[in-house]
């Protein structure tokens, strides 16, 4: 939707009437709009933030409890029993390494794909572009990494791991391209899961998929070499990888690679804006 300002005031009197139009093309992302409602943005996030733990025992422990399990279980599955290499490190600090970024990927797909059903009450009272809602919950994630990030640095002291403090400063660019990649699937299942519920499940599989087709709970070292650069065309497996160099020394990414990835899931992005865009004018009385 776009706004457009109509004068129909009689002489002496000064009334501003906004019409709200659908918007088409390159129009629809209306990145302005976005920008004029980035206090609802920081709002909605904090929302979240306070509203996710409210009704649990643990309250925000479970923002470190949901990694660490993991983090246990694979190492117990894949480190002990299954013996896959981790590059010469601890496996319980080379997964969890990898956990944070995936975990932050997930969410993304998550909070996109679910955002027209989870939030249809407020959708029918108020207009405010629909588009603020997945990011919200993106900006929260950002949270709830920053606190798990702090597991990883005290594993890192004790295992004595120094990080690349060159690497570090890439960190960053890469959770970009995590947050990306997770609202650009997101935002494509958006639409689909509102009209069919059930969709939302084969999302999650197709998510936990593309989790083993990442090198998250092993290392590159298992991919036969021919197949290294078309595997490495998933943007997550650069991710994964960057974070493991940054923090651990272990093998960099191809950069090359990675670039063409995140250039790719950049266009799927902008795609799935589009659709969305398209989507949420009529999507409130499907969900």
């Amino acid at each position: 939707m776009s706004a457009s300002a109509v004068s129909s005031a009689p002489a002496g009197a000064a009334v501003r009437e906004v019409v709200l139009e659908p918007a088409h093309g390159w129009a629809a992302l209306n990145l302005r709009e976005l920008w004029d409602y980035r206090d609802l943005l920081y709002f909605l996030a904090w929302r979240d933030i306070k509203g996710r733990y409210q009704q649990m025992a643990l309250g925000p422990l479970w923002i470190v409890i949901q990694p660490l399990m993991s983090m246990v279980l694979y190492t117990v599955v894949f480190g002990v029993i299954a013996h896959l290499p981790s590059e010469n490190q601890p496996y319980a600090v080379f997964a969890y390494a990898a956990l944070l970024p995936w975990g932050f990927f997930s969410d993304a797909v998550a909070s996109a794909a679910n955002c027209f059903v989870e939030n249809r009450g407020i959708m029918a009272k108020v207009y405010f572009p629909r588009l603020l809602l997945p990011m919200a919950r993106m900006l929260s994630g950002l949270a709830d990494l920053g606190i798990s990030f702090l597991i990883l640095v005290a594993m890192l002291v004790g295992y004595g791991i120094r990080p690349n403090w060159g690497g570090v400063v890439v960190l960053p660019v890469l959770l970009l391209i995590a947050g990306i990649s997770g609202l650009a699937v997101g935002l494509w299942f958006s639409g689909i899961v509102a009209r069919f519920r059930d969709f939302g499940q084969v999302a999650g599989y197709l998510v936990r998929a593309w989790m083993y087709a990442t090198p998250v709970v092993y290392s590159m070292e298992v991919i036969p070499e021919q197949w290294r650069t078309l595997y490495q065309l998933n943007p997550l497996t650069g991710v994964v990888q960057g974070f493991r160099w940054a923090l651990l020394g272990a093998q960099a990414p191809n950069w090359g690679v990675l670039a063409v990835a995140a250039s790719m899931m950049v266009v799927v992005f902008v795609g799935g804006v589009l659709y969305f865009r398209r989507t949420e004018r009529s999507i409130v009385d499907v969900a």
